[in-house]
């Protein structure tokens, strides 16, 4: 629980203010440690983008501005402002956007854009692509970074790189790395920060990185940790749960250039005991239609580019409700037009064959159906996730997390914001009342907007060891000043629909004396 902050209140003292403190479960907030000094840091420009409640009591999340020169300052404004917005109006982090601040912080670079072939501009940070392709981006000056973060004290928990660059990129770990691109900036963003504050593996095939409250070993014994979530709690047999049936015979991650002359082929082997199958593919430089040819064993499957993708990377699935014949297929991408080469590439291609829906060994394809589904590693090691495709932690096109991974989200912001902002005692009236006001972070019935999911923050009074229902719910309280003196407790209990585990983190409480 958190530790109750008792305060002794005498008449003489008009206003006590008794404020958030945290026992050792409760982390403080920067608590990163750096092992060697680091440098000055670059003088930052701090804009608001969202202001929920005070640094010391919030998740703070700084944007960074690199490859921005002093010219485009209003360009990284309106980036930064655009990505917030993607990702906190409506969905991914809009239900916990009370937990949040978000900020922007400009500093000048030198050139305009982002490094490529693992040389950086003369930017603040020195962000780098590895080559050009439109994948990681990778930070030349993380002591820069972290002495900016550390610059900010308690107002950076989170901090962001955004690359002024237009098209895909970016990385997670110590900070998370996004671009501009209109179309993909906020795509990553959300997936990196999944990483970084939920503390989640991935959830895609062809990774190596599967742990949190999204995955699940091989094979599955005992209790599965998304056990509250599970759709169909009858799919358990002795404690086991009966994972979705489906397999990848192929995947890959080429990130090759297309050549006209030579069409990229791959060779894969079917059992022939599946029921549908699906080609997973991510591909850039592909803005028409003519510009490619996708071929199943020399049939065309019918891709088409996503509308407006231009050069940009974009991630397409092209579900065939067919089974695949047991042998040898082949997979082909052949480009279209030689004028492309050197622009158009492959980046990744998959494919993954579902069980009949019908069979008592099913693939349950429902939107929102929470299950074991198996999940392909690097090395085709298998783990299992909660949804087929219903979290961005696997689709980054997605702008929802699963429920396992939403809830993993609310526990980790509580882990570190009080339920409590503020409580304060006022003896200052003339009539000789006293002024009890609590003042909670506004979730619940202190939202001020529509509760969607349903929520609730309830408050709760004792005086002496009594409690006072006549004052349940009600954050502040009026007393004649006799009528107030003694020890009192007040808690504070959250509940959501989102949060189905029982946690220390959805409570708060102070004791106080009069």
């Amino acid at each position: 629980m958190l530790k109750a902050l008792e305060h002794e209140c005498s008449q003489d003292t008009p206003t006590a203010i008794l404020s958030p403190t945290y026992d050792t479960q409760f982390p403080t907030k920067n608590t990163i440690r750096h092992p060697k000094p680091l440098p000055h840091p670059p003088p930052l420009k701090m804009t608001p983008l969202h202001s929920s409640g005070p640094s010391s009591n919030r998740i703070d999340l700084v944007f960074f501005s690199d490859g921005y020169t002093a010219e485009e300052e209003s360009k990284f404004l309106e980036d930064a402002h655009r990505l917030a917005n993607d990702i906190s109006a409506n969905q991914t982090f809009s239900t916990v956007k009370p937990l949040l601040n978000i900020w922007a912080a400009f500093t000048a670079s030198n050139d305009s854009g982002i490094g490529t072939d693992k040389e950086p501009k003369d930017t603040v940070f020195g962000l780098y692509r590895v080559g050009t392709e439109l994948r990681a981006i990778y930070c030349g000056k993380k002591q820069v970074a972290r002495a900016a973060c550390a610059s900010l004290g308690t107002g950076c928990d989170y901090p962001i790189l955004l690359a002024n660059s237009p098209y895909y990129g970016g990385l997670g770990g110590e900070f998370s790395i996004t671009t501009a691109s209109v179309l993909n900036g906020a795509l990553v963003l959300r997936h990196e920060l999944g990483h970084s504050i939920i503390n989640v593996g991935e959830e895609y095939d062809g990774g190596f990185a599967y742990y949190g409250p999204n995955s699940a070993p091989s094979p599955l014994t005992g209790t599965i940790k998304w056990g509250n979530w599970l759709s169909n709690p009858s799919r358990v047999s002795n404690t086991s749960i009966i994972p979705e049936r489906s397999v990848s015979p192929l995947q890959a991650y080429p990130w090759t250039l297309l050549n006209r002359s030579a069409p990229y082929t791959s060779i894969f082997n079917s059992s022939g005991t599946y029921y549908s199958h699906m080609i997973r593919c991510s591909l850039s430089g592909l803005p028409r239609t003519s510009d490619l040819n996708v071929l199943l064993d020399g049939t065309d499957i019918g891709w088409e580019p996503r509308p407006g993708v231009g050069v940009d990377r974009w991630h397409y699935d092209i579900l065939r409700d067919q089974k695949l014949s047991a042998g040898t297929h082949n997979l082909t991408f052949s480009l279209g037009s030689s004028a492309i080469e050197g622009q158009a590439q492959l980046c990744s291609f998959e494919i993954i064959e579902y069980g009949n829906p019908t069979e008592s060994v099913l693939f349950n394809t429902d939107v929102g159906n929470v299950a074991a589904y198996p999940t392909f590693s690097m090395w085709n090691g298998t783990t299992y996730r909660p949804t087929n495709e219903g979290c961005l932690m696997r689709q980054v096109v997605l702008p929802h997390f699963c429920q396992p991974c939403l809830e993993g989200l609310w526990l980790q912001l509580l882990k570190r914001v009080d339920l409590i902002d503020e409580l304060v005692i006022n003896y200052d009236d003339p009539e000789g009342n006293v002024y009890i006001r609590l003042t909670p972070v506004p979730l619940g019935e202190f939202r001020g907007d529509r509760m969607s999911p349903v929520e609730s923050l309830k408050i709760s009074w004792a005086l002496n060891g009594t409690n006072l229902p006549q004052y349940s719910g009600k954050d502040v309280i009026v007393l004649p000043r006799t009528d107030a003196v003694g020890s009192w407790q007040v808690y504070t209990d959250f509940q959501t629909e989102e949060v189905r585990a029982n946690s220390v983190y959805l409570n708060s409480s102070r004791v106080f004396s009069i």
